[in-house]
């Protein structure tokens, strides 16, 4: 168990380092030089897409027939790999490791077998981290689908959105909360979240709220938590930070390690080589205007550059906004659901959109700047070629 009494003064200049939560931390001097060819790919359409046997179906698992009706309404037919290796031991209360990329399901892997469990005792609670703000809304939009019509109330507690309104639906006492780490920290130093009460934790994309610096967030929020209590922690990565987390944070833990590609088969990626910032933004604008360019996320490094390059593209005429750490939280909502609902031609976006968010049909990703670490070139590029469809990622490099 971690320690209680952290430095104030550190948390303090965490908090105001981490103020725009996902906001992007890779943007100085950590970056790590890739090779280019690590960039370049042919897509390869696999024979067989599934190496594991699926074993459970959703009507196998003993859990509650209104829940399995709303599996069901949301269109769930088989459980993907990790929802089927993970629901029945989380059903049976065992702590998980839960080592998947993003879109593999997890996120119902846990919310499943969670809700069922607060059907069948209306005491438990449930505390979800994440690590930005776009995927806590994700997460709250799906498990209110799975809880429709059983009267559980969740709240959303992130930065960017108003506080007091947060602390209006905590004294509601929710069985579902969401939230990133900083403000999950502020609400419990104004002594609105009663950690103690909630015996059920998810810490998901573990390595991302790592890699954007919320390690001691995380630790403070630990060392609230109940001793006795049921552990769930999923991360794509597991570096020395994330497994020092593993082991003060699970108790026997079942590990889950669903391992996939590293790079989705159908994703056929390329390079652009420029010479200077006047020829890359004209190389893209002649891309975008391509008939194939239907739906494209643009990854910048920075929240200014990114801004910036949106701007840019809006005065040419092309249908585009951006999500950054600078941008409210109403503001970054608007253009995620317009680019999801096809309004926009174009996101432009810092690393806070390389994990979690499910897209339907990214036609291209592009790194107008290149990825501070391969992994977050992996992970970027994972927006598209999704659910079995085609897709291209092009990097710009000098």
């Amino acid at each position: 168990m971690f320690n209680r009494s952290f430095s104030s003064n550190k948390f303090r200049n965490n908090r105001h380092n981490n103020r725009n939560f996902g906001g992007n931390r890779h943007g100085g001097g950590n970056r790590q030089k890739i090779d280019n060819a690590k960039y370049v790919n042919t897509a390869n359409v696999p024979t067989q897409t599934e190496n594991h046997v699926i074993i459970h179906r959703f009507e196998d698992f003993a859990i509650d027939a209104r829940l399995k009706q709303n599996i069901s309404d949301k269109g769930y037919k088989t459980p993907t790999p990790i929802q089927d290796q993970a629901i029945q031991p989380i059903l049976d209360g065992k702590d998980i490791v839960g080592i998947a990329n993003t879109g593999t399901g997890k996120t119902a892997a846990f919310l499943i077998p969670l809700i069922d469990k607060i059907i069948k005792n209306h005491e438990e609670k449930v505390l979800i981290i994440v690590p930005t703000r776009e995927l806590a809304v994700q997460i709250d939009e799906e498990q209110r689908a799975f809880s429709k019509s059983l009267n559980i109330h969740s709240v959303l507690c992130i930065g960017g959105a108003s506080i007091n309104r947060q602390i209006m639906e905590l004294r509601r006492r929710p069985k579902i909360i969401i939230g990133t780490p900083g403000r999950l920290k502020d609400l419990n130093q104004r002594r609105f979240l009663p950690l103690p009460e909630y015996k059920n934790i998810v810490l998901d994309e573990v390595d991302r709220m790592v890699d954007i610096g919320f390690l001691h967030e995380i630790k403070y929020i630990i060392s609230f938590l109940p001793k006795e209590r049921q552990s769930l922690c999923f991360s794509a990565t597991v570096s020395n930070e994330v497994n020092g987390i593993i082991s003060s944070f699970l108790k026997n833990p079942v590990t889950v390690a669903i391992r996939q590609n590293e790079v989705a088969p159908r994703i056929n990626q390329d390079v652009i080589k420029v010479r200077d910032k006047n020829e890359k933004m004209e190389r893209l604008q002649a891309l975008l205007k391509l008939e194939e360019y239907k739906k494209v996320l643009i990854f910048g490094r920075t929240k200014w550059g990114v801004e910036r390059l949106s701007k840019t593209l809006k005065l040419n005429g092309f249908a585009a906004d951006s999500i950054h750490g600078n941008k409210s939280q109403n503001q970054r909502l608007r253009a995620l659901s317009m680019f999801k609902q096809n309004q926009l031609q174009i996101l432009v976006a810092t690393d806070i959109a390389s994990r979690g968010l499910d897209i339907d049909d990214v036609s291209h990703v592009i790194n107008f700047d290149e990825p501070s670490t391969y992994t977050d070139y992996i992970h970027r590029i994972g927006r598209t070629g999704r659910a079995n469809k085609s897709g291209k990622a092009l990097t710009f490099v000098g």
